[in-house]
């Protein structure tokens, strides 16, 4: 067996090429995320498949009804999907935590939360999720920073009966 080295060096320069220029674009530019989870129904469901992108944050801010892709507070290795809703200096209204007596408690009645008005601060965005009764997002862990979001959604690809819809 002869073992034709020119022919062997072209396909792993293509190859380490071809692979340097794959991950550069999905580090840099977009890729494609699978969703999964309840809590950005009905607008996405589980297994659904979106294009996103990386290069908003080079020419334009994150707007409120802004879909992205974040680093999630709470455990670093897994990422959420989530509605922005307010950004810098807007503000947000918040429920006021309730004892845990007055929720654990059957004689209790169930109160209407108080809401507490607040502000983003600098450099952070306000996100939830569309499906707030199952949702775990800022009104859990409060306003995220800006640097933790990794991508903005543009299209939904899958299924093919709402690609392309509106998101």
């Amino acid at each position: 067996m002869i073992i034709n080295w020119k022919r062997l060096s072209t396909i792993v320069r293509y190859s380490v090429a071809y692979a340097a220029i794959t991950h550069c674009t999905f580090e840099y530019i977009g890729d494609f995320v699978l969703c999964k989870g309840p809590s950005m129904e009905p607008t996405l469901y589980t297994d659904n498949v979106l294009v996103t992108e990386r290069l908003t944050k080079y020419w334009r801010s994150y707007k409120p009804g802004d879909i992205v892709i974040a680093v999630s507070p709470t455990n670093a290795k897994q990422c959420v999907c989530k509605r922005v809703v307010a950004v810098s200096g807007e503000e947000v209204f918040i429920a006021k935590p309730q004892p845990l007596e007055a929720e654990c408690s059957p004689s209790a009645k169930k109160k209407q939360p108080v809401m507490i008005k607040s502000y983003v601060p600098r450099g952070h965005i306000w996100i939830e999720g569309d499906n707030k009764e199952n949702s775990c997002d800022s009104r859990y862990y409060g306003p995220i920073p800006v640097g933790l979001i990794r991508s903005r959604v543009v299209y939904r690809v899958w299924p093919l009966a709402d690609a392309c819809g509106e998101l």
